[in-house]
């Protein structure tokens, strides 16, 4: 299973890395100004949507009955459920994208409230959001197509369609000159992207022979347990997104710039959310699924713990650099052309700030899969729910001292939040039985990470009297230095606090059914 949270992780790594040049030119082209803004607004309504109806609720309830289908009653009984899902789904999202874009101002006032006070601002947001709202239908039917594959173990065809909205967006700005603003380039290099990822998936999916036809609905067994799920996971994902929609209501009412920190704060905590966390629970939840379906228990939870441990292997120098470097890292990768440097100071507080909930961020994907996995979306929806109200009443609290770092810190007191009662509702009902070597690895790792930072903390002053009198790059050769020597140092102290033994054996074993008690 390693190799196949590497597949996804590698992919999402280059998708995050072209997303990052991406993100290179907006801030060059778009810098944190007005334009800017409309545009991460016309960005995020889709996206929200999407966390919702899509990646959120329907990867929930979806991967793991198609899985489960596929494993009990065969694949003539799985291409029937897909069948009918896809018609729903499908009409559905045209329902949807026909009143949102008759509908879009209203929409906008909703969502961007203080955008009203700038009729320039509130109508480039309506123009360009009427523009990327169509991604929505698109990448729901990639997700559709992404679920299918992932239950027959094909990740890397879904992986890698996000490398296409990222290289779609970066030839449209490059051609903005042809558009009215840069704005609406970006926007309908988001269009674009939608059509490309669904012919790329669409295509593995024709390729595995699971391609889904439109059929009459009926509401057999299979279907019937389909909406049963999915209805808690939509107001799980639901109010998750109510926590954002908060954040750019909330981000619209503060000066201007205070949004676009937000996205260039996030983008960057997405990393090692989407690289690590997303990928080790997009991998787990099939796996798992089939492992119970199959009467293997044990598997299934030695399979989560292993996925846990790696997950925060990888994560935890994350953690620390964003919490001691923010600044830095935000200035070395946006601090060019129109992002000035108060633009990066703000922009890393924000990161900062999102850093505090990066371990609950990366983790959930892989604790709330032993529910999910169960066919039970119900459980984690409590757990987010709660979670959801913690977070939008310290948005309240915080954005006044703090603007949008506030927002940024309510969301990781929101996931800590989450994370706790999931794990306590999962230990209630008997599901989080970790073993002694995960038990043992969390105080390795909670060593392992304020040694780094400490070693980031006292090399940073010497790593920037280093490069001092470069006239160029200097903020790029200081980030990585200061990379290098804490790769090394974290890597040194892995090997001393695990032994290279525990690495050889979690390589090795990752998936595999635990061996008997005493072997290990």
């Amino acid at each position: 299973m390693i190799e196949r949270i590497l597949t996804v992780g590698g992919l999402t790594l280059l998708s995050r890395a072209t997303g990052f040049a991406r993100d290179v030119i907006l801030a060059a082209v778009l810098g944190a100004g007005p334009v800017a803004d409309a545009f991460f607004v016309a960005l995020r309504l889709p996206n929200h949507f999407r966390a919702i109806f899509a990646e959120g609720a329907f990867n929930a309830a979806f991967v793991p009955a198609y899985a489960r289908i596929r494993e009990q009653g065969g694949a003539q009984r799985a291409r029937a459920f897909a069948d009918q899902v896809f018609t729903m789904l499908l009409a559905s999202q045209i329902v949807l994208l026909a009143l949102a874009l008759i509908f879009m101002p209203g929409v906008i006032a909703i969502l961007a409230p203080g955008f009203s006070k700038d009729p320039g601002r509130f109508t480039l947001a309506v123009d360009l959001t009427r523009i990327t709202f169509p991604y929505l239908l698109l990448v729901t039917l990639v997700t559709l197509y992404g679920g299918m594959l992932n239950a027959m173990h094909r990740f890397a065809a879904a992986a890698a369609a996000p490398i296409l909205l990222n290289l779609s967006m970066i030839v449209a700005l490059a051609l903005a000159v042809f558009f009215p603003s840069a704005g609406h380039a970006a926007a309908w290099g988001v269009l674009i992207a939608g059509c490309l990822e669904v012919a790329l998936v669409a295509g593995d999916t024709t390729r595995a022979g699971v391609m889904p036809m439109l059929r009459w609905p009926k509401l057999d067994a299979d279907v019937r347990g389909f909406f049963r799920a999915l209805a808690p996971a939509t107001l799980g994902s639901a109010g998750v997104q109510l926590a954002l929609f908060a954040d750019t209501i909330i981000a619209s009412l503060l000066p201007v710039g205070a949004i676009s920190a937000l996205y260039y704060a996030d983008r960057l905590n997405q990393l090692p959310i989407g690289v690590i966390g997303i990928a080790a629970g997009t991998v787990i939840l099939p796996e798992m699924a089939r492992r119970i379906a199959a009467g293997d228990e044990a598997g299934a939870r030695h399979a989560q713990s292993r996925a846990i441990e790696f997950t925060l292997l990888l994560s935890v120098p994350c953690v620390a650099a964003f919490l001691l470097i923010p600044d830095l890292i935000m200035l070395a990768l946006f601090g060019r052309g129109a992002f000035t440097a108060a633009d990066a100071e703000a922009a890393g507080r924000t990161l900062a700030a999102y850093a505090f909930g990066l371990i609950p961020f990366v983790l959930i994907r892989s604790t709330i899969a032993t529910f999910l996995a169960r066919g039970d979306t119900a459980t984690p929806v409590k757990a987010s729910l709660a979670a959801v109200a913690v977070n939008v009443l310290f948005k309240i609290l915080l954005m006044g001292p703090l603007a949008q770092v506030g927002l940024a810190l309510a969301t990781s007191i929101g996931a800590w939040i989450n994370l706790i009662l999931v794990m306590w509702l999962a230990s209630r009902a008997g599901l989080a039985q970790f073993d002694a070597r995960l038990r043992q690895s969390l105080w390795k790792f909670g060593a392992a990470g304020p040694a780094l930072a400490v070693a980031l903390w006292v090399a940073r002053g010497p790593a920037e009297d280093l490069f001092a009198g470069w006239l160029v790059l200097r903020q790029e050769a200081t980030l990585g230095a200061l990379a290098v020597l804490g790769g090394l140092i974290y890597g040194g102290i892995i090997i001393i606090l695990f032994r290279r033994q525990w690495l050889d054996t979690m390589r090795h074993s990752f998936g595999k059914t635990p061996p008997a008690p005493g072997s290990d």
